[in-house]
């Protein structure tokens, strides 16, 4: 296997049934490494042309692959659930190659997207059908069937490419669709390998395609008369164009967007984890480019300046810098354009009247020529400002002071958003009635996990439309028919 201190990107290619291409009709971009701004390597891109044949593959794998037994399914699901963990150390590396998360983190994923993977091995033979009526009682006998729809969409984004392929293509085939898959241009490298174990855990020619390409290849995808339905992770405005593609058809979509999830803080709560999941979290894992990470921690004012104090030392200890380096918690972001972007919204939450406590700038010395910004933590942030109602995917934490639980569920409710919320406290008569309250897809509670695979993850408001994970996750690639059968030409 490839060491860790390997640092060179693979070849990418086009997946299309059982070719591999090493061009594409939309031309080449360079993969520009976030770590040292500098190019590390030219990918292909797919273009419309091979979108069509992509999408005509799946098409064609469909009409097999729905009718392969169930547990035939299950077995190569749980195979290529295996062959991840295998390649746990090799994901790792291509994760980190892809987007700069730190080595550390990525491993993290590896075994995370297996559990994914496994979960919905397991539904693969447990799609059921109600009977609906009887001969005696209503005169028919009625019932329904649960049948997948056919060539799946699936556009993953850039933050996350291992773990999003996982909460997506495993629940689609499992319900016996087939899918094309338009990973991120900005980080091909993961599903490059993904394809290749796809192929490995014996999966029929079709049944998976992978092509790595733009905005144009995504249009051609989405809009394309064979895709039965679309499933996407990215941002709200993306998500508006898809949207407006799909209405023409009418044509389902699961939508998991951003997040501006609010992290509340009763004056009983443990500090220690409360404070600390709530700094890490946003600030250190992933650089803060995660939708459901906790951006804004709502502290009630008895506490808020401890909290304040916490965070600050907290994030202090944060270590940004080589990826590769099993010391670095936080990475770089993206590209130089989500620098801009991020370092811009401190300047402005800098003249909207918020305290910056600590980090603000540009990280320069050794780490100047890649995209890396100190941890930042601003106090006393207005929740009606920029800083509090946008989504920065930066490290940039808001900390926001309340004094009734009211107040609380108030501000935590008061953005478009509705991915995530987070809330600790020791009573829990108070915490069932405050997650009641929230207006938010989930609500983790004194350090519930995130992502746990058994649980229905995706948002409200501008943070989404439909489900990922748990038994909501894989009925989002079924769709019900209903049969009746009535006594005229019956015989006995």
């Amino acid at each position: 296997m490839t060491t860790v201190t390997d640092r060179t990107p693979p070849a990418v290619h086009l997946h299309i049934g059982d070719r591999r291409l090493s061009e594409g009709s939309g031309g080449a971009f360079d993969h520009i490494n976030p770590v040292t701004g500098t190019t590390h390597s030219v990918i292909p891109l797919a273009g419309p042309e091979e979108v069509d044949q992509a999408v005509r593959a799946a098409h064609e794998a469909f009409r097999g692959w729905r009718r392969t037994r169930p547990a035939v399914r299950r077995k190569l699901l749980l195979k290529l659930a295996d062959l991840i963990e295998a390649h746990g150390e090799e994901f790792a590396r291509r994760g980190t190659l892809d987007n700069g998360t730190p080595f550390t983190t990525g491993a993290r994923f590896v075994g995370l997207s297996a559990e994914w993977t496994r979960y919905y091995a397991g539904w693969a033979d447990k799609v059921g059908s109600d009977v609906t009526a009887s001969f005696g009682q209503d005169g028919e006998f009625g019932y329904t069937l649960a049948q997948p729809y056919g060539v799946i969409g699936v556009i993953i984004t850039w933050n996350g490419p291992l773990i999003s392929l996982a909460m997506k293509i495993p629940a689609a085939l499992a319900a016996g669709n087939t899918v094309v898959v338009k990973p991120s241009e900005l980080t091909p490298y993961s599903a490059e390998l993904f394809a290749d174990l796809v192929e490995q855990a014996g999966f029929p020619p079709g049944v998976v395609n992978v092509l790595p390409g733009t905005g144009e290849a995504g249009e051609a995808l989405v809009t394309h008369p064979l895709v039965q339905k679309v499933t996407f992770t990215g941002g709200p405005d993306t998500a508006r164009r898809i949207l407006r593609s799909c209405a023409e058809s009418m044509k389902p979509v699961v939508l998991e967007l951003g997040g501006k999830s609010a992290n509340i803080l009763l004056e009983d709560a443990d500090l220690d984890v409360a404070c600390t999941r709530g700094t890490i979290l946003p600030l250190g894992a992933l650089a803060g480019q995660g939708c459901a990470f906790p951006t804004r921690m709502l502290v009630q004012r008895s506490i808020y300046e401890e909290a304040v104090e916490r965070v600050a030392a907290i994030t202090k200890t944060i270590t940004s810098g080589d990826p590769f380096d099993p010391k670095t918690v936080s990475g770089p972001l993206i590209n130089e354009a989500a620098l801009t972007r991020v370092l811009g919204m401190i300047d402005k939450a800098k003249e909207d009247g918020a305290r910056l406590v600590t980090g603000g700038s540009r990280i320069n010395g050794d780490l100047a020529n890649g995209y890396f910004i100190e941890p930042t933590v601003f106090a006393d942030v207005d929740p009606y400002s920029e800083l509090g109602q946008r989504e920065v995917f930066g490290p940039v934490l808001s900390i926001i002071p309340f004094d009734t639980d009211d107040e609380a569920i108030e501000i935590a409710n008061c953005t478009p958003y509705g991915l995530s919320a987070y809330l600790y406290t020791q009573q829990l008569q108070r915490a069932h009635r405050i997650a009641e309250e929230l207006v938010t897809g989930e609500v983790l509670v004194n350090g519930a996990g995130n992502l746990g695979v058994h649980r229905p993850f995706g948002g409200w408001g501008i943070s989404g439309v439909g489900k990922e994970g748990g038994r909501e996750g894989f009925e989002e690639f079924l769709r019900t028919k209903s049969v009746a059968v009535g006594f005229t030409g019956v015989s006995a």
